[in-house]
């Protein structure tokens, strides 16, 4: 991979950064993962990348062991076997990590160049104790991923105007170490929301605000298959049954069979016939079909998404053990064994 120059470097603040990113059953992200880590533009003296292994199956940990012996970038491999939570894993990186800002992102995440350049410095501001950047979807051939883009489906612009509180999703957050220190550290038993719940903990005391860092952007990929989507957006229910419990958040309102009549009702007679009559306009046959499935599909991929998110929130319940808050060992910590 050969890295794009920067076109905005600035060295004026640069606090140590420690990156930390888990993985499971990540083998065909590692290489660009690891190539996307070793463009970025911060300045190296001032930064640790850590790569958390959650008890892969696959080559995941050997093709980290590899990087990890091979690349001349500052990249220590951890591992967090005895939980199988991404934030199980994010724990045992910030554990080990020794950064003043720990910055997070996912396997499948493609950091730019400047990611974390842009994401650290609004923490120049005293206040600021969480730093939420732009994700963004990679290039994508399929119906599922234009659906996904045209939606904007992971923007942090949505869970930065959450009714309730403000927050950041982990595949772009930036959060202060003393955050970590006074409110703990993520529940490690948490499967999913976890990153709101942090956030809403972080900005319950009063003493923290969350910032958005519009140019510091990761790309990220959307889903390609009709269970993939499904299942993102089921996970996206249990986690609002989950912060429900929590933190007192209201739950979705699930669509009624009116509700679904209505919606199929206006898809057949109003969008199905706009979107076909649209067509005549278009230059070329080829965008012409994709342009008219891509509105076609709209409703009915909607209903999917919000019948996934309902069953997600009406069929899952918060584990009492998820309840548990993990906080910064006092002393060096011997469950995560650097590899």
């Amino acid at each position: 991979m050969v890295c794009p120059s920067s076109s905005s470097r600035y060295y004026g603040f640069v606090p140590k950064v420690s990156v930390i990113v888990p993985i499971y059953n990540g083998e065909t992200d590692v290489p660009e993962l690891i190539a996307c880590l070793g463009c970025q533009t911060y300045p190296t003296a001032q930064v640790e990348y850590i790569v958390v292994d959650n008890g892969s199956h696959d080559r995941t940990r050997q093709l980290l062991e590899t990087a990890v012996s091979s690349t001349s970038l500052p990249l220590r491999l951890v591992n967090e076997t005895s939980i199988q939570s991404s934030y199980a894993a994010r724990n045992a990186g910030i554990c080990t990590a020794s950064g003043d800002v720990y910055a997070f992102t996912d396997a499948d995440c493609r950091p730019d160049p400047d990611w974390l350049l842009h994401l650290v410095q609004p923490f120049v501001e005293a206040e600021v104790g969480l730093v939420a950047g732009e994700i963004i979807a990679l290039p994508g051939t399929t119906f599922l991923e234009r659906y996904a883009d045209r939606h904007e489906t992971l923007s942090q612009k949505h869970t930065l105007t959450h009714s309730f509180r403000p927050y950041g999703q982990t595949a772009n957050l930036a959060v202060r170490r003393t955050v970590f220190e006074q409110t703990g550290l993520f529940r490690p038993y948490l499967t999913t929301g976890g990153d709101a719940d942090l956030c809403w903990r972080v900005l319950q005391s009063g003493q923290w605000r969350i910032q958005f860092a519009e140019q510091s952007v990761v790309r990220h990929r959307h889903r390609s298959t009709l269970g993939a989507l499904y299942s993102q957006w089921r996970r996206y229910g249990c986690s609002n049954r989950y912060l429900s419990e929590l933190h007192g958040v209201s739950l979705m309102r699930e669509m009624s069979v009116p509700d679904y009549l209505y919606r199929c009702g206006r898809w057949l007679f109003k969008e199905i016939p706009a979107a076909c009559l649209s067509a005549t306009g278009l230059p070329s046959r080829a965008t012409s079909i994709e342009s008219v499935f891509d509105r076609l599909i709209d409703t009915p991929l909607d209903l999917l998404c919000r019948h996934a998110r309902a069953q997600g929130q009406r069929q899952s319940k918060l584990p009492e053990v998820a309840r548990q808050v993990a906080y910064l060992p006092t002393v060096p910590s011997s469950d995560a064994s650097s590899g």
